[in-house]
């Protein structure tokens, strides 16, 4: 681990917060989209456009020598990451945004496990109560929506966060004290990502790129250059720089960033259970983050 990752708060800690916030804007952004063409569509286009932007920067800016190891992590998060977002993007013709948000949020706790039994190496205890703090703070922050019956959808959800969950934990394990380039890396995984949707999806990309107006094309500009180019580099580039626990409730700030943003910009609603909620996050966030400096730097 690098004293940058042991510091109390690091430039790891900060570029996740980033990466929260702009994930947090998606839900805001893809309901806009949504409206417009369809999911499969959209994402193709998402992909391609953010692939086409990392292929940019990392030919005339980065120019970092691309090693086969790179590749082959590229490809297979790629493909994880392919299959995490079609399971989400189906699960919610069946299971409600709320559902979906609390199973998917559960990974605050599962990496954590994930990663102190990969390490041999267990958290002490009080990062999981901090880790429970962070995740009933997301009950209550999303609770208000109404949770719906279980179902097939939920099922989904849960797959998605087993596999999301495994995802993050191995690449944190394979790149941290390596010379991998995230740019490197991301650059390859939103590639497979792109050219997955986009086989899979040829007709209803072109049908939702003519669908769009200019409007809808900025919302996408950002959605892929922001939300998901930079995202993803801020993400991987974090991840190699401190540890998956760490990085997975850092990112479990995106309900408080989605719900900032759906108050200010959206003009919804918060009752004072949300607010309660996303100080619970915010709490066990920081109480999280500083147990597990102390943990890791001894």
């Amino acid at each position: 681990m690098t004293n940058k990752s042991s510091a109390r708060f690091s430039a790891g800690d900060f570029m996740l917060l980033v990466v929260a916030a702009f994930w947090g804007a998606t839900y805001l952004v893809t309901k806009d989209l949504g409206n417009v063409g369809s999911i499969g569509g959209m994402l193709a286009i998402r992909f391609t456009i953010a692939a086409a932007a990392l292929w940019i920067y990392a030919r005339f800016f980065k120019r970092d020598k691309i090693q086969r190891q790179e590749v082959i992590m590229g490809l297979v998060f790629g493909l994880s990451q392919t299959v995490v977002l079609n399971l989400e993007a189906q699960s919610v013709h069946f299971t409600s945004a709320t559902n979906g948000g609390l199973i998917i949020g559960v990974s605050i706790i599962t990496v954590p496990i994930l990663e102190s039994i990969w390490r041999r190496n267990w958290l002490p205890t009080q990062f999981f109560i901090a880790t429970l703090i962070a995740l009933v703070g997301l009950v209550l922050l999303v609770v208000g929506n109404g949770l719906v019956k279980p179902n097939i959808g939920d099922l989904l959800m849960f797959i998605a966060m087993v596999i999301r969950t495994f995802h993050f934990v191995i690449l944190g394990h394979l790149t941290q004290g390596k010379s991998y380039s995230p740019v490197n890396i991301t650059t390859i995984m939103v590639s497979t990502s792109g050219l997955v949707m986009l086989v899979l999806n040829p007709v209803e990309a072109m049908q939702t790129a003519s669908s769009y107006n200019t409007s809808n094309w900025l919302t996408m500009i950002f959605l892929a250059l922001l939300c998901t180019s930079f995202a993803f580099i801020g993400m991987n580039w974090a991840v190699k720089h401190t540890s998956a626990s760490r990085a997975s409730l850092l990112l479990g700030t995106e309900p408080v960033w989605s719900t900032i943003l759906a108050v200010v910009i959206g003009g919804e609603l918060i009752g004072p259970m949300g607010v309660i909620g996303a100080l619970l996050i915010i709490g066990g966030t920081y109480w999280g983050q500083a147990i597990e400096s102390r943990h890791r730097s001894k």
